[in-house]
């Protein structure tokens, strides 16, 4: 598989029973429906998978027309729900995401202010 944003060849990294595929250039994670989930959920998955350099993952965001790397239809721009500043690419058609280096480890980690936006949010009427 080719990566939606360098064109770098991707490579399968396991956790546990779930293969994705990592650019071996810009560290980009391809995620397939519901692996991004399941991914989340397992503590230190972020170690394994998501070894690319942030800094690169941040100028790759830049990026225009992002093209699915499974059914190569047009991907839509996405935020993380409670962290509006990480934005990644998901297709509408696989249901596949793509995040850059970093954006995965970065989703796993709340910081102190997305926690209390959290805790207050559901007090609001």
């Amino acid at each position: 598989m080719q990566c939606p944003k360098c064109l770098g060849k991707m490579s399968k990294v396991r956790v546990e029973d779930i293969v994705i595929d990592r650019c071996d250039n810009c560290g980009g994670l391809w995620f397939d429906e519901g692996e991004l989930q399941k991914l989340l959920a397992i503590k230190g998955s972020e170690r394994v998978i998501d070894t690319g350099d942030p800094a690169l993952g941040k100028s790759m965001n830049q990026t225009g027309r992002v093209e699915c790397p499974r059914c190569h239809n047009p991907m839509i721009k996405m935020v993380v729900p409670q962290q509006a500043h990480i934005q990644f690419e998901s297709c509408i058609v696989c249901y596949g995401a793509f995040f850059d280096a970093g954006e995965f480890t970065d989703a796993k980690h709340l910081t102190l202010a997305e926690r209390l936006t959290d805790f207050v949010r559901p007090m609001r009427k």
